[in-house]
């Protein structure tokens, strides 16, 4: 069982639910600059972003660690069987398959409870932050004169290709972070990753 995602993707569970971007107010003069944000890196790479990450990080890397653990076991039992299984009795062999399969179905009841747990506090982390990076990011369309601002971490959104130059996230991030309670987490420069188990391995019989 691999465990490597980023809070970034992690954070992105919560956005695909939110409601769409509201539109900027009308200012003086039709705007009319397009530009693009990867909203889901803005919000992860915030102040607020990564404390939030941070704090996933301690609350589920001890169950991170256990399920890690009972992955290993579960791939040890499988290896000695494959090894093993020619000396064995069948009786014996069918026991080793029994537990195999019961400790790889616990494994993944346990694994899939641990995603919901991420889920659910991925949700309510992007309930808080995300309208408040919406707030920001309406500002500052308004007063910079842009027309539409498209979301280049959305899959639905069609963009082939975007200049760097029209790219605004690092700007969102910044201004944001002049409006954050809190600092970046000492030592930090980049949101931190959260786990989630995958599905483990089948047994081989």
């Amino acid at each position: 069982m691999k465990v490597n995602s980023s809070i970034c993707a992690v954070l992105g569970l919560g956005a695909a639910l939110l409601a769409p971007m509201a539109k900027a107010q009308t200012p003086a003069g039709p705007p009319s600059k397009v530009a693009v944000i990867d909203i889901q890196a803005a919000i992860a790479q915030t102040n607020d972003g990564k404390k939030a990450g941070a704090d996933m990080k301690t609350k589920f890397t001890p169950k991170q660690e256990e399920l890690q653990k009972k992955q290993r076991d579960v791939e040890a039992m499988q290896e000695q069987l494959r090894k093993g299984q020619n000396a064995m009795s069948e009786d014996s062999r069918q026991k080793m398959m029994r537990d195999i399969d019961q400790k790889t179905n616990n494994l993944k009841r346990d694994g899939d409870d641990f995603n919901q747990d991420v889920q659910l506090e991925t949700q309510r982390i992007m309930g808080e932050l995300y309208p408040k990076m919406i707030t920001v990011l309406n500002k500052y369309s308004t007063e910079n004169g842009y027309a539409v601002v498209m979301d280049i971490s959305n899959q639905q959104t069609p963009i082939l290709f975007a200049a760097s130059s029209i790219d605004i996230t690092k700007d969102i991030i910044a201004i944001y972070d002049k409006t954050s309670s809190f600092a970046a987490p000492a030592g930090q420069t980049k949101a931190p990753e959260a786990p989630k188990p995958a599905t483990p391995k089948p047994v081989v019989k």
